[in-house]
This record gives C-alpha cells, structure tokens and sequence, in this order.
C-alpha cells in the first residue's frame, strides 16, 4: 500500500519500452484488408460510416469549442502540476481536405479512390522526431509497385505537427484528440490484392523491425473491384 502511494496516476514511472510509437488506421473493421466494389454500394458503405464516425470528434465546430488554436512548428509544452488539467491543439477535419468527408461524403469509395486515416499511438511525454516533423510515406509492401501509383497525403505533405506533442495523458488532457495523416490512395490497380505499406520516418523512429509489424509502420491490404 505504501508503495503504490508513491505512484503518480498522471505519468507512468517507467516509458522506456513504449517509445517509439506503433500506428493504426481507420477504418478498421474486419482486419487489415479493405475490400470493396465500386458499383456494389453495400460493399463500401460500412467502410464510409465507420470514418464518419470516427471523426465525429474532428469536427469543425467541435475542436473550435474544447481545442486551442496553437502554434505549428513547435512543440506545445506545458507547465505546472500534473494533475492541471492540460489545454489541446485544434485538429479539424477540414484539414483533411478531399479525405475529410465535406465535400465526398464517400471518402473516395464511391470512385475506387479510397481514403485510409493514419494515428499514431498516444505515448506520455513522448516527442516524436527531435524537433523535426514526423512524416508517412506509402508503398507497395511486396509484388508489383506500378499496382500504387499515386497517393496524396493530408494535411499538408503527410506530417504529424509538433504542436500536437507531448501528450500529457488522459487524466489531464482530456480534450486531445490525436493528429491524423489521410492516405488518399487516387490511383490504385483494380481487381487486384494489393500489399501498402505506410511508414513513419523521423528521428528516433523505428519502422523496420520484422518482428511488429505496428512499430513505425502498417501493413494493410486494398483489393479494389470495380
């Protein structure tokens, strides 16, 4: 009992084996194959819904009334105790541009242009890049790479903003909500499983240890009918 009184419920004693940070995408149904039809609505639907809800919490109005408007480039760092509770960055979904949902509602599946959302995992503390701004980039994973031939990245070229780091924790920075990266995938062979993976690179970053594949990278599948 009294050592358990010498922990903090704020920041954990010991990060030395969750640096650096795994990735995830959105959306995530059934596994890491995104497979659909273009002309067979139902097949892309549930793909469509799950991003919209997803970034519910993204929404314009929504980071405007609980988020700060910070400034980019730098690391927002802040001060006092830790159980104060912490201010966030505004990350709006507008800043997704044609992967956001405002002006295709579909997020490109409706014309076999699908968007994928790239988050890192939250990690206390952390400071991803060493001042530098993380970025993504994505290939074919293995077999024929003329199979992706273009992708566009949101917001800006496909970087994580350091004024979205360090994060403090949910106890204290209850309104954060994660910096995204969109993958928009405009050009990719269709009838076709096709391999991506997607990268983080930055200082400090690992994303070439075969034995986790979430550990600075993702691998998923597209297999895009028409």
């Amino acid at each position: 009992y009294v050592m358990l009184l010498t922990l903090s419920p704020y920041t954990p004693r010991f990060r030395d084996r969750v640096s650096p940070p795994g990735v995830m995408i959105r959306p995530y149904l059934n596994g890491f194959t995104i497979a659909f039809n273009v002309s067979q609505p139902n097949t892309w639907q549930p793909y469509v819904d799950s991003m919209h809800h997803f970034l519910a919490a993204y929404d314009d109005k929504v980071q405007e009334e609980k988020n700060i408007e910070c400034v980019p480039g730098q690391y927002f760092i802040q001060g006092g105790y830790d159980s104060e509770e912490k201010k966030a960055c505004q990350f709006k979904r507008s800043l997704l541009q044609n992967c956001s949902g405002i002006e295709d509602p579909t997020f490109g599946y409706s014309k076999g242009q699908p968007c994928i959302l790239l988050k890192m995992n939250r990690i206390i503390g952390y400071r991803p890049g060493a001042g530098v701004p993380v970025s993504v980039d994505c290939k074919v994973q293995k077999g024929n790479e003329t199979h992706l031939r273009s992708v566009d990245f949101y917001p800006g070229n496909g970087t994580f903003d350091l004024m979205y780091y360090p994060y403090y924790g949910k106890f204290t920075h209850v309104n954060y909500t994660s910096p995204l990266v969109a993958m928009h995938f405009t050009d990719v062979q269709k009838n076709y499983l096709v391999p991506i993976q997607c990268s983080l690179n930055g200082k400090g970053i690992i994303n070439d240890l075969n034995s986790d594949r979430f550990l600075g990278r993702i691998i998923f599948t597209l297999n895009i009918g028409k």
